[in-house]
């Protein structure tokens, strides 16, 4: 057995295989409004299989100035930090250094994302094969991923400030 290449924090994108952005929008249950969320994942379908690709998407949100495991970071309070969000026209796009993403986004989470001028990113280290892009994930498998311990404890948290155009 291999350690993985992002031991030291060198990876290369190919190792973190096809990475996937899904959003949805709620009540939040201690604020008591709508709040708009985006949680970006992998497929741990990289060429040097889930676990080194886990290892490099950690080395690639650690380079963006992100911090898995740890708490959540206003990205309002790092403007330097390259992590963006636009917000237009019913689309997100979410831009990390290793990462650009589209998000067709229903109105009540475009409503919630304006309303509120933030919306909470979930960066997933750990692996969900199982939801592969343009198919439909159920409310339950999504709350199930997403509300995992092992997928909140291993997943880098952002408050991410809603740009536009104009």
């Amino acid at each position: 057995m291999t350690s993985p290449q992002t031991a030291t924090g060198s990876y290369s994108p190919a190792q973190i295989g096809t990475q996937v952005l899904i959003g949805w929008s709620g009540e939040h249950p201690e604020r008591g409004h709508d709040v708009a969320f985006l949680l970006t994942y992998s497929l741990g379908d990289g060429p040097d299989g889930p676990e080194t690709g886990s290892a490099a998407l950690r080395a690639a949100l650690g380079r963006a100035g992100l911090r898995v495991g740890g708490g959540v970071l206003d990205a309002s309070e790092h403007p330097s930090l390259p992590v963006k969000l636009l917000v237009q026209a019913g689309q997100a796009v979410l831009t990390l250094p290793h990462f650009t993403a589209q998000y067709p986004a229903p109105p009540e989470w475009v409503a919630a994302a304006l309303s509120t001028g933030q919306v909470y990113g979930m960066f997933a280290t750990r692996p969900w094969p199982e939801a592969v892009a343009g198919r439909p994930v159920s409310e339950d498998r999504l709350r199930a991923f997403a509300a995992s311990p092992e997928t909140v404890s291993t997943a880098a948290h952002c408050l991410m400030p809603v740009r536009s155009l104009g």
